[in-house]
């Protein structure tokens, strides 16, 4: 009862002070708990101590404590370590590249090293496990008395047992003391049964030194082994040794841990249970041997004692399939210090017992690819490869249906099987009417395989191009429906045909990236074999190719037939356009003559009797058959006639057809045409235009420069005339060719005598109706365009428009008349004097004032360019 007391006494002292009773031992507050709970309410209310709070911080120490980071985290270290790691990182990446390639084997076992290392408490506790202090027991009483008991092993090694003492446990077996309680409690309790476990483990401090990747002490829990304690150090650096890891005990050596054993046969006999103070030493890495080639873990490996060349090969996980065992290189050093290569064969006794020796590589050949008993399809095939060769084999037993057997682009015409002589190692190419051959299997074109034989499946060009431009409609189709259902009110009823319409194209795009035809085209099977018969050309056996151009579906080079006929070679370049005259062909011939000089001849051929069969001529190396095309065959010329003719449209033209001819077609001119404002263009003078232009955007960027580079002066005269080179250049890039050439269409339609203006292709002619106004352009107040009166001049116009500009150069006003022609001034200040009356459609230029701005003539003549070619546009725009 003193005991009691001296216990509450302490902590009514200690717990006003703190919150967990610390000064209090586990002993004494075992004992008060022992105590029933109304002797514990009574002497609490006695000694002013509040019952919950010493149960609280009972209970707080019967709880497991939380585990303790004795790794940083990766997230915690300093700059300074994460430059070593990185350094450490980059020296094992430049010994890899030193060793070709091939790491340690076993040190990525630490690659995953946890930050936290957590106490191994979840695990059935082994009956030889020795308790110490810091232990806890966990005691369960039942029967004629209900209880439980948590008994720490304090630091004497003792349990204190209620009503029964301190009780000696330290050293023993956690089996030896599951005993001990058992007979204390039957001996001591009447019809009471006791079950011992373990709670709570103590933690000890053990030493990782040596080849460590982070040497030095840490604390770990007493189920650890020497596995545990390397996880926590980070793991073992690669000149630290994976085989020989000491385990040593107050000095003495106790253990040595081969993580071979672990990684290899999963071993873990030697992993021992560590004690306080223990030891674990990491020597330096031993003598390594590198393999690599057909083994299944090519890689650095660790000896130990004498280890022979089949213990290697397991040590890497044994051969592939793929290894030739009767021929094994090894590379190794002599007694010179030279390099050396020594070969061992696997399948004799004598190779597997052959010895390594430190700092050999080794290298376990390949089997040779497939030799022999085989033949191959390449190409627009379902199901390309190679495929076993029997005798008797011929093209039907290979594909036997265009449908199923190859693509849906494949050209089912025409193959080709590129065979090798076995004698002579060269090659050669036979042709093969496909869908012939499967017609009628076992015929003549049904021909007989031979070992080794390349079948060539070609993809029919033009399939593929229709199929990618309908596949490009269709994704435009959808693109519609999708901007119409995203823009449109009735967003429910369209979302569905957006779905729709994305799925679809979601398919057609991974079908359009399932195949590469271009790797199928004649150009791209071919090449290896038109290398092949030209490497092999030699004096007396020229290389076997030709060569077909012109109008024929697949022009290019080709093996040479094996017929020689001109129509295979046309039929393998996939046969005659449409566009290819009948009437003649040509045939270069490239030879020798009597003197020992090449020639080139040429000789003429009747293509029509040739394809049928009417005339033959034989082909011979690199000849080069040119098919002639049809002249102007399906060329279609037009020109666009719109405005007041007739009947306006677009017109096919035929060759020297002149445009009073096509207008005669149209029905000639309506009542309402004013033909003296017709605007005719042309396509090459817009070409021409266009360069003009841009030759002019290039000479006033370059004028602005020089302009800038000048800098302000005193009046800010450089700086106006910068924003004045600015705005015209800004004209310039606005301005869009036009192609205009003047004409007099009045006589092109009524005389005779005016010059013939022959058509050509892309020609356009605009009728205006007749106009009504006069437009005034360039540096004027206002430009506009004003009702024509007769009796006004020029003089008149540019009055109503507000006269011309500071900047407008009035000595050059010029007035381009309606039917493109300029009038330039003569003798007065106006054209001809101030009297000069102006027609309906015409139109007064005013340019700028060029002699303000360093007299650039260049700038002159682009301000006229780009007038003219507003004139016209306006002009066109008018209609």
């Amino acid at each position: 009862m003193n005991l009691t007391k001296r216990l509450l006494m302490s902590l009514a002292l200690v717990l006003p002070v703190t919150t967990a009773a610390q000064s209090i031992s586990q002993s004494q507050i075992e004992q008060f708990k022992s105590m029933p709970r109304a002797q514990q309410e009574a002497l609490a209310r006695q000694y002013g101590v509040d019952l919950d709070s010493i149960t609280g911080s009972v209970s707080q120490q019967s709880q497991r404590p939380k585990n303790v980071n004795v790794v940083e985290p990766v997230d915690a270290i300093s700059d300074e370590e994460r430059e070593r790691a990185r350094q450490e990182q980059d020296d094992n990446e430049e010994q890899d590249r030193k060793n070709g390639g091939l790491k340690p084997y076993g040190y990525d076992l630490f690659a995953g090293s946890p930050t936290t290392f957590a106490p191994v408490t979840e695990i059935p506790i082994p009956n030889d496990y020795t308790l110490g202090p810091g232990d806890v027991l966990r005691v369960q009483l039942w029967g004629k008395e209900n209880q439980q008991l948590e008994l720490p092993v304090s630091r004497d090694g003792t349990i204190s047992f209620p009503q029964a003492g301190p009780q000696s446990v330290a050293g023993l077996s956690f089996d030896e003391a599951r005993q001990q309680i058992k007979k204390l409690v039957s001996e001591q309790y009447i019809g009471v049964q006791a079950s011992v476990t373990l709670g709570e483990l103590r933690s000890m401090r053990v030493f990782v030194l040596g080849e460590a990747r982070n040497a030095g002490s840490y604390t770990v829990s007493s189920l650890s082994t020497i596995t545990n304690a390397l996880y926590v150090s980070g793991g073992i650096k690669r000149t630290g040794s994976l085989r020989k890891i000491q385990h040593k005990r107050d000095g003495e050596l106790i253990g040595e841990l081969d993580l071979y054993d672990l990684l290899l046969a999963g071993d873990t006999s030697d992993d021992n249970r560590l004690q306080p103070g223990d030891v674990i030493f990491i020597p330096p890495v031993g003598d390594r041997v590198g393999i690599e080639g057909e083994v299944y873990r090519p890689a650095l490996y660790e000896l130990k004692n004498d280890t022979n060349l089949q213990e290697l090969v397991n040590l890497a996980g044994g051969l592939t399939p793929q290894a030739y065992p009767q021929l094994v290189r090894i590379e190794r050093n002599n007694d010179d210090f030279l390099r050396i290569i020594a070969e061992a064969n696997l399948t004799t006794p004598k190779g597997r017992q052959a010895k390594v020796k430190p700092g050999d590589r080794i290298e376990v050949a390949s089997i040779s690819d497939i030799t022999g008993q085989y033949m191959e399809v390449k190409g627009a095939a379902t199901r390309p490869g190679r495929y076993a060769w029997v005798p008797g084999m011929r093209v039907s037993s290979v594909i036997q249906s265009l449908d199923n057997d190859l693509l849906r682009e494949a050209d089912k015409r025409y193959a080709a099987i590129v065979r090798t002589d076995p004698e002579t190692d060269t090659v050669s190419v036979i042709n093969l009417r496909l869908r012939q051959a499967l017609d009628n299997p076992g015929g003549e074109n049904d021909i007989l395989l031979q070992e080794k034989d390349q079948f060539l499946i070609f993809a029919d060009e033009g399939k593929v191009s229709a199929k990618s431009q309908d596949r490009n409609d269709t994704m435009t189709e959808r693109s519609a429906l999708n901007n119409d259902a995203s823009n449109g009110e009735h967003k429910g009823a369209n979302s569905g045909t957006r779905n729709r319409a994305k799925n679809v194209s979601v398919t057609e795009s991974k079908e359009s990236n399932k195949v590469d035809y271009s790797r199928f085209s004649r150009e791209a099977l071919f090449a290896p074999v038109l290398q092949r018969l030209k490497a092999q050309a030699r004096p007396g056996a020229p290389q076997q190719t030709i060569e077909v151009t012109g109008p024929v579906r697949y022009p290019g080079e080709y093996p040479l037939p094996a017929s020689r006929q001109v129509s295979d070679a046309i039929y393998v370049a996939g046969g005659l356009k449409d566009s290819a005259s009948l009437y003649t062909a040509e045939l270069a011939r490239f030879g020798v003559d009597e003197e020992g000089t090449g020639e080139t001849r040429i000789i003429s051929l009747n293509l029509k009797a040739v394809m049928k069969g009417q005339a033959s001529a034989a082909l011979k190396s690199r000849d080069r058959l040119l098919i002639k095309s049809i002249p102007e065959f399906a060329q279609a010329k037009t020109i666009e006639l719109d405005g007041e003719v007739r009947y306006p449209g677009q017109y096919t033209i035929r060759n020297g057809e002149t445009l009073r001819d096509v207008i005669e077609r149209a029905g000639g001119l309506t009542d309402n045409a004013f033909p003296e404002g017709a605007i005719f263009t042309r396509e090459k003078l817009r070409q021409l235009e266009a360069q003009r232009l841009r030759e002019a955007e290039e000479r006033l960027q370059s004028d602005l420069v020089g302009v800038q580079l000048e800098g302000d002066d005193f009046g800010g005269q450089n700086a106006e005339r910068s924003q004045q080179v600015r705005d015209l250049l800004e004209e310039v890039q606005s301005s869009r060719p036009v192609g205009r050439m003047v004409i007099n269409l009045a006589e092109v339609v009524e005389s005779d005598d005016y010059q013939p203006i022959r058509l050509q292709d892309g020609d356009t002619l605009t009728v205006p109706t007749i106009p009504q106004a006069v437009s005034v352009f360039g540096e004027v107040q206002f430009p506009t365009s004003h009702l024509h009166s007769e009796g006004l001049t020029v003089d008149d116009y540019l009055e109503r428009s507000g006269g011309p500009t500071r900047q407008a150069d009035e000595e050059r006003v010029y007035v381009v008349k309606a039917d493109g022609s300029v009038m330039l001034p003569e003798k007065s200040r106006w054209f001809g004097g101030r009297s000069q009356q102006l027609a309906p459609g015409d139109t007064i230029i005013v340019p700028i004032d060029v002699d303000r701005l360093n007299q650039l003539e260049l700038w002159s003549n682009v301000s006229q360019i780009v007038y003219q070619m507003a004139l016209g546009a306006a002009a066109v725009g008018n209609l």
